[in-house]
């Protein structure tokens, strides 16, 4: 006698029953990203299907993500002046602060979670202080933390540190328990590499840094046991969920974190995995739907609790389908 795996795949219904790994809407956070002015609603050349959408034009965005049952947005601003000290992420009346405001008057129910990083704010683009050409750690702590807290302020649920800086979670951590918001979860971007992926999104937030890169602070891709330091760190500091990103060159990195943590792992399924998949689909090399479904279901199987994507809206579509 041999093994007989076929028995069970004779019919989509018994497939379906036997299926180890189950996508669901509730696994999916939608990126968002807000820009100052009026009727402003205006696709991303670099992202098909994704837009740069103004405050006033946020109702039927947010109607739409409720409609497909989606239950949190992350938020990202493009503010409208940049200075050095990114004065504008920490603005009470900042781009992100006005819309989680809006958002809350819209949706009370709809979890938001705020990116907090400096570098779409900076004139330099980079993600800290920037002195002599060095992103200065523990100056930066101290903006970071205003920016979380800023955000709490306005109505956010959630904020979630990108920057990478050493001592982030434990900064915001300290302000927000102070303030009053000890309830309030961090979703740290515990392990970010310093990825070729974020082509498309830094055009998006107009934040590439106007010299030099992010590998002093962002991770080597290369590494594998550094990401496990960084996830442990950062669950020490008080962070709440463990964030990888990006994630389809990473689910080895996805699947480490789930097997050395209880918390809740996400993953975010980032601007290239995104770009890659929407330039083969129309060139009509790829079915879309069922690739997009394949790779969220390959991440939520490595171990990603959440998944951070902008086909969040399609895939509500397809599982509404199904």
């Amino acid at each position: 006698m041999f093994y007989r795996g076929r028995r069970l795949r004779t019919s989509q219904t018994i497939r379906t029953m036997v299926q180890e790994t189950r996508l669901s809407v509730k696994n999916l956070i939608y990126p968002l990203f807000l820009v100052e002015g009026n009727n402003i609603k205006k696709e991303i050349p670099s992202l098909k299907g994704q837009y740069h959408i103004s405050i006033d034009r946020l109702e039927e965005e947010i109607k739409e993500i409720l409609s497909l049952k989606i239950p949190a947005i992350l938020l990202f601003g493009l503010p409208g002046y940049k200075d050095d000290l990114a004065s504008n992420a920490y603005d009470d009346n900042g781009i992100v602060q006005k819309g989680i405001r809006k958002i809350k008057e819209i949706a009370p129910d709809l979890l938001v979670v705020t990116d907090v990083c400096l570098c779409q704010y900076t004139s330099h683009g980079h993600c800290g202080v920037l002195k002599d050409g060095k992103v200065l750690n523990d100056p930066t702590l101290e903006l970071l933390a205003k920016t979380a807290l800023s955000h709490v302020k306005a109505g956010a649920d959630m904020v979630a540190p990108s920057d990478m800086m050493d001592g982030r979670v434990n900064a915001i951590r300290d302000i927000l328990d102070d303030e009053g918001f000890e309830y309030t979860p961090i979703m740290s971007y515990s392990v970010k590499y310093a990825s070729s992926f974020y082509g498309p999104f830094r055009e998006v937030a107009d934040s590439a840094p106007k010299s030099g890169d992010r590998k002093s602070y962002q991770m080597n891709p290369a590494n594998t046991n550094e990401a496990l330091m960084e996830a442990e760190a950062d669950l020490m500091e008080g962070a709440d969920i463990l964030m990888v990103k990006p994630a389809l060159a990473y689910q080895d990195i996805i699947y480490r974190l789930k097997e050395n943590f209880d918390c809740p792992i996400a993953a975010y399924n980032v601007s290239g995995e995104y770009a890659m998949v929407k330039a083969a689909a129309s060139q009509g090399l790829i079915d879309e739907k069922s690739v997009v479904m394949e790779m969220l279901t390959g991440i939520k199987r490595a171990g990603a609790d959440l998944i951070i994507t902008y086909f969040a809206k399609d895939a509500a579509k397809y599982l509404r389908e199904e």
